[in-house]
């Protein structure tokens, strides 16, 4: 069994004054055991509505920046593994990726990935202000297993997790700000089990608290059981994962495995 930290928290406008709140969230989450940190997306900070693009993109830093060699400093200084998100430069002055890392105990950034779907949709427009990335993540030998990454929106599309899973995810982290409305937290919940249903993994999915987000982190085990739920609390969840209940659950109901990839393909009217 290892540890996982699943970090909720509502971010301010501040960059360094979340920095030090993710700091001591690292801090704590290693002197409970945890062998790795998950933080939620846009943990660097809030981009309100009336923040510009171009104004978003002037605070945005590099993926090798104060804000991640902060983090990774953190991460090495208490052995300990961290997922992580910024708003990353791009080649463009009003645009940025939203990005996640892992580091792993030595301080290392050993996987990067920018959000390929952008969240237009139900009256938001992210690509207002973020550019989207151009291919998934392979998925990467952690400490507590093989992990896969995806960022908040990627959760409705299946065909991402799905791919993850069949090149060797054993857990998805989705670091996530899920916008409330209408029926909202009703889907985060179905799709985050749905996808740990189907492709009998964990699904790690660390949320923003407050502001326009609705927080309800999840850790969903390869059988759909809810292992935590934070609702609106800010602070830390712990949970235990195991590897080999994984590899039960896909021996047991096997999805993966049971696919007639030789017949998928889109259908011609």
């Amino acid at each position: 069994m290892t540890k996982v930290a699943v970090i909720q928290f509502k971010a301010s406008t501040d960059k360094n004054k979340n920095l030090k709140r993710i700091v001591n969230f690292i801090n704590t989450a290693a002197s409970r055991g945890a062998d790795l940190c998950a933080f939620p997306e846009f943990m660097m900070f809030y981009t309100t509505s009336r923040q510009s693009p171009r104004e978003l993109a002037l605070q945005a830093e590099t993926i090798n920046g104060n804000f991640v060699s902060t983090v990774a400093d953190a991460a090495k200084k208490n052995s300990i593994e961290v997922i992580g998100t910024i708003y990353e430069k791009s080649k463009k002055n009003d645009r940025v990726y939203d990005t996640s890392f892992l580091v792993d105990k030595f301080g290392i950034i050993k996987s990067t990935y920018r959000k390929i779907h952008l969240y237009d949709a139900l009256g938001f427009k992210e690509s207002k202000k973020l550019e989207p990335g151009s291919k998934i993540s392979v998925p990467i030998k952690t400490s507590i297993g093989k992990l896969g990454m995806l960022i908040c929106y990627d959760l409705r599309f299946p065909e991402m997790s799905r791919i993850l899973a069949s090149s060797g995810s054993e857990i998805l982290v989705v670091p996530s700000a899920w916008v409330k409305g209408k029926m909202k937290e009703e889907h985060w919940l179905i799709i985050n089990k749905t996808r740990a249903i189907e492709n009998g993994c964990y699904i790690i999915a660390p949320d923003q608290v407050g502001n326009i987000y609705c927080g309800r982190s999840l850790v969903v085990d390869p059988y759909g059981k809810i292992l935590l739920d934070m609702k609106k609390k800010q602070g830390i969840g712990m949970v235990e994962i195991s590897i080999p209940k994984v590899k039960e659950t896909r021996k047991s109901l096997p999805l993966l495995q049971n696919r007639r990839t030789d017949i998928y393909s889109d259908l011609k009217l």
